[in-house]
């Protein structure tokens, strides 16, 4: 059950927690969209729903099944508009994220930034702390990494995003991005979701390679719960027993978590496939299946990079690949939005 408040007063909000209490439930209070919300856990139903709403100061009551309680489409039926410096996800229009998978240099990631820009791209995304599953890899160029990211956008106007590991990195690296990234190895890092919450930025939550859809939901109701209702969620490809591809792309979960949740859905074809020929066909089947967003890697010299190159469009690739992207969009009513100059 959750219990939205109408600018409660403590008095008003007491009640309602001691209401709660006697009910045998357990109360959680929260802030999200402006609002203080209560979320009672425990065996509630509709009679005792009715009973909170007739309580001062409360606005309505909400039965939600789900585990996932503001998430769900349950507690909000409508879409979900989440915005990045004017770059909108959610509505008719869809914005495509591009970048390296790592900033290598100032050079390197102002050279992918403008290819980007010129080909419409919205956003702008680049690793500065890089997680890899070898110790000996290249682990991206930290604070160096952030700066050049922090310029790059000033320079070409985009907004930018990129992976925040450590809860203890959450504050810098929220000064130099307009969003943060969790990425799929950290879906799960309840401690580092808790601080991003309150980090006054908005979230792209990417899923787990071997997170089940409420898993994922789950993960989102952590920064939900925390404060932050600006949550994008990307499908960026899950473990399967298929070793011809890096991941197997789920896009079945882009239309399935549409239906339970009012979040947007992104996806990411790069890590997705881990195949750079992939890449476009299933960067246009997601607009088609109805994802609010696309995240996709490029890099200038993709046989030069120091990660993910093989699944690194060139800048010529995406050029291609955005005009193609137009003609699906407009086959199921939508648009892809150019940034600033694109």
């Amino acid at each position: 059950m959750i219990i939205v408040m109408n600018a409660p007063v403590a008095r008003e909000l007491e009640r309602v927690l001691d209401k709660i209490r006697q009910l045998g439930l357990e109360p959680h209070v929260v802030t999200a969209a402006g609002k203080t919300v209560v979320t009672a856990i425990g065996d509630a139903d509709r009679d005792r729903c009715e009973q909170f709403a007739r309580l001062a100061g409360v606005e309505r009551v909400v039965l939600v099944q789900a585990a996932y309680k503001l998430a769900s489409r349950e507690f909000q039926a409508e879409n979900s508009v989440v915005s990045v410096g004017g770059v909108r996800f959610g509505g008719a229009v869809v914005p495509v994220i591009a970048g390296p998978c790592a900033v290598e240099s100032y050079g390197q990631f102002r050279a992918t930034a403008l290819a980007a820009k010129a080909s419409g791209a919205a956003m702008l995304r680049g690793g500065a702390f890089k997680p890899r599953t070898s110790p000996y890899s290249f682990q991206g160029l930290e604070q160096e990494g952030l700066a050049i990211i922090r310029t790059v956008g000033q320079e070409t106007g985009l907004p930018v995003v990129t992976e925040v590991t450590d809860p203890r990195a959450v504050g810098l690296v929220a000064e130099h991005t307009d969003m943060l990234q969790i990425g799929a190895r950290n879906m799960q890092n309840f401690a580092l979701l808790k601080e991003v919450a309150q980090a006054g930025r908005p979230v792209l939550l990417k899923r787990g390679p071997a997170a089940g859809i409420e898993e994922w939901l789950m993960a989102a109701e952590y920064l939900l719960a925390g404060g932050n209702t600006a949550v994008v969620l990307c499908e960026r490809g899950i473990r399967t027993f298929e070793t011809a591809t890096r991941n197997t792309l789920d896009l079945a979960a882009v239309p399935l978590v549409k239906h339970l949740s009012h979040l947007p859905v992104i996806a990411d074809p790069s890590h997705g496939t881990g195949n750079w020929r992939l890449v476009g066909p299933m960067a246009k089947a997601a607009v088609a299946a109805g994802a609010d967003g696309l995240l996709l890697e490029i890099h200038p010299w993709p046989e030069e990079a120091m990660s993910d190159g093989p699944q690194s469009l060139t800048p010529a690739n995406f050029r291609q690949l955005m005009g193609e992207l137009s003609r699906i969009a407009a086959a199921v009513g939508r648009t892809i939005q150019h940034g600033k100059g694109g």
